[in-house]
């Protein structure tokens, strides 16, 4: 039953797999939107303190991967999310498909690099951290970051991967768990659910 299981993770994109991934998207997305108000609350605090829940914006590739373990749906997830966010009016505009791009790509990456075969809390953290080097290089690209001091540039990068290995990742691995155990996700991987039992580490 285990080369099952693994043949069935490593089959093509399927209609109801794109389906699922843009739905999670779409919900994701508006949480997305949302969740600026919870980013302005922080950046009073300190300097860069909003990057304390700057994860959250890692998390469409992390879960949606999570749930249906197939190449391609992590960058996907993450880039139906940004186009939801721009459909309710983002202040960032286009920027955002930069940003998701390179970003779904980062947590992709890490996913291949495992070959698509773990599914654990670390490898999601993992692409959290790949989501936050991908989100560097539009930060670079728009000037975000050229006139900021050493110590802060520091601060700020790894207060964001910190937030992204917490937030996508064990977050994510903990919601994608929770849905496991509903059985929903026995109608994206039709085998017996023992071989499934929970999220494999």
């Amino acid at each position: 039953m285990e080369n099952i299981a693994k043949k069935s993770s490593r089959r093509g994109l399927k209609l109801s797999d794109l389906l699922v991934t843009v739905l999670v998207s779409v919900v994701l997305g508006v949480v997305y939107h949302f969740w600026s108000s919870v980013y302005n609350l922080f950046s009073p605090l300190f300097p860069e303190a909003d990057e304390i829940v700057y994860g959250m914006w890692f998390i469409a590739p992390t879960l949606v991967f999570l749930l249906i373990r197939k190449p391609g749906v992590a960058l996907i997830a993450e880039v139906a999310a940004a186009h939801v966010e721009i459909l309710f009016g983002s202040e960032w505009g286009i920027q955002l498909v930069m940003y998701s791009v390179l970003q779904g790509l980062g947590a992709e990456l890490i996913f291949a690099a495992f070959r698509y075969r773990k599914f654990s809390g670390s490898v999601a953290a993992l692409a959290g951290i790949g989501a936050v080097i991908g989100s560097i290089i539009p930060d670079i690209y728009y000037g975000y970051v050229q006139d900021y001091e050493t110590w802060l540039l520091i601060a700020k990068y790894a207060m964001r991967i910190v937030s992204s290995a917490l937030i996508a990742g064990y977050l994510a691995y903990g919601l994608a768990k929770a849905v496991e155990a509903t059985g929903v996700t026995s109608l994206l991987r039709p085998v017996e659910s023992k071989d499934y039992a929970a999220l494999d580490d």
